[in-house]
């Protein structure tokens, strides 16, 4: 063995000594204990502080609530049967929900299966065998024999976790089952999200498909007077075909929007889980839908302890901590207590013969010496999965204050754009009236007309999509405040899946 092979050696054998030493002196479990991070000592998300109130528009100011939770079904505060019917059809058949579901039942499985290993092992076993024993194998000199053996026997052994490396193992796995509840969480607070979301963004694009449609035909119309001016002489024929231009404008925009359309109907019947060709969503308009009022924002401390995504990166940390405690157990030696009893006959009716009946009882114990630093890295392994796991943690942690920062003011931010829309609309709307009047009094043409009605649907389409972003901004803080869950409370969707079960 070569000197470098030689150092290695003695180095992971007074390694290994070091961790044996230290476990027994500490008395409980290899590897450390998971300790859940503190939350984060701030009292608001951004860098100033959080805004009260947004400003009223459209006759709504939002309120936040600083403490409250959010409800479970938070849907429903939109107040839209037709919505409600589309979540609760997707929290039963969405396929994506079933796998998280799943999986979560796998891991509570696995854990139930992983708890067996702290009970006796115990086996029972029956042969029955035609041989022929040659006694020469013992050094005797004397004929074969032909016989029949039969035998029933039963051992029993049991693991001594000395060193705690099944229950870290165990605590690993009830950790998987955290993570796989948190994901189904997440599966559920993106599948109502992304619902919402959609059925939003359709009665917006309904809508302006049906005001774009309408600036089409205003247009249309003041092509035709140009025209006539411009065969008249009243106005170059540029003006033609800069009205020309602005009509395939809007025309190359009605295709557009009913794509959009198009994909949003496909994307709610796969959420809802059905095929697209067999399932179309009811028909929801912007103004069949309530802004919510009040709104619940989190604690920063409660955050930590009540959004999904916070949740499974937690849990995935706790995880990699209790491997570090099973890769330290397997440098350490491994205790089993065993015994079996037998009875063995040369027929089934000498079975229970004393003479061949057999026992034994004994304790084993197997403690590595070299594998060349396998264990010793593998711990160094799960060492540096940890250390991934918790930074990936605080990323998450950050990622989740940064969106519920941006959500806040964004919402603050939508009030306010859609109050100077809203003065603009009713600016253009009065413009119109203003015109139309001078029209009939005969002081305004009727191009003036047709240019003043452009003005207003054009400003009532850029009204409609700021109110749009409003709503889905108010989806979005539902979302990064965790949507109503917290580790105390049951799946919000537990009772709508069970009415369709």
């Amino acid at each position: 063995m070569s000197a470098k092979s030689n150092h290695l050696c003695r180095g992971v054998l007074q390694r290994c000594g070091a961790v044996a030493l230290s476990v027994v002196m500490c008395g409980c479990a290899a590897g450390p204990n998971f300790v859940r991070s503190s939350p984060p000592a701030v009292t608001h998300y951004g860098s100033v502080e959080d805004p009260s109130v947004t400003q009223t528009a459209q006759g709504t100011a939002q309120r936040f609530a600083p403490g409250a939770m959010p409800a479970a079904d938070w849907w429903q505060l939109f107040n839209s049967a037709k919505l409600n019917a589309i979540v609760d059809d997707a929290l039963a058949r969405n396929p994506g929900l079933e796998a998280a579901q799943a999986s979560l039942r796998q891991s509570q499985d696995s854990l139930r299966s992983g708890y067996g290993i702290f009970f006796p092992q115990v086996e029972a076993n029956a042969s029955a065998t035609h041989q022929r024993y040659p006694p020469i194998k013992l050094g005797q000199h004397a004929p074969s024999a032909v016989f029949n053996l039969f035998t029933l026997g039963a051992s029993v052994s049991y693991a001594l976790d000395v060193f705690g490396g099944e229950r870290r193992l165990i605590e690993s796995l009830k950790a998987q089952v955290d993570l796989q509840r948190a994901n189904e969480q997440a599966t559920q607070l993106i599948l109502a999200s992304n619902i919402v979301n959609t059925v939003i963004a359709k009665a917006a694009y309904e809508a302006e498909i049906e005001a774009t449609q309408q600036l089409i035909d205003l247009q249309r119309e003041q092509v035709e007077l140009a025209e006539i001016q411009s065969q008249t002489g009243v106005v170059p024929y540029s003006n033609v075909l800069s009205l020309l231009t602005q009509l395939a404008s809007y025309q190359a925009s009605i295709p557009l929007l009913q794509q959009k359309l198009s994909q949003s109907d496909d994307l709610l019947a796969t959420l809802a889980g059905n095929l697209p060709a067999e399932w179309s969503a009811p028909e929801i308009e912007l103004a069949d839908l309530t802004l919510p009022s009040n709104l619940p924002v989190s604690l920063p401390s409660e955050l930590v302890r009540q959004r999904p995504d916070i949740l499974m990166a937690e849990a995935t940390s706790h995880a990699a901590s209790a491997n570090i405690g099973v890769a330290t157990a397997a440098l350490l030696p491994n205790f089993t207590l065993n015994g079996g009893y037998s009875a063995n006959g040369l027929s089934t009716g000498t079975l229970m013969a004393a003479s061949g009946r057999a026992w034994n009882l004994g304790a084993d114990a197997t403690a590595p010496v070299f594998q060349g630093g396998t264990l010793w890295f593998k711990r160094k392994a799960a060492i540096d999965n940890y250390q991934q796991a918790a930074a990936l943690y605080r990323a998450t942690v950050l990622a989740a204050f940064a969106q519920v920062a941006d959500t806040l003011r964004a919402l603050d931010h939508d009030a306010a754009a859609l109050k100077a829309q809203d003065a603009a609309l009713q600016a253009a709307k009065l413009a119109l009236h203003l015109v139309q009047t001078n029209y009939q009094a005969g002081l305004s043409t009727y191009l003036d007309v047709l240019n003043a009605d452009a003005q207003y649907h054009q400003a009532a389409i850029a009204d409609l999509q700021t109110t749009a972003l409003r709503y889905q901004d108010t989806v979005a803080l539902f979302a990064a405040v965790g949507g109503g869950w917290s580790e105390a409370t049951d799946s919000p969707g537990a009772e709508s899946r069970a009415k369709h079960n």
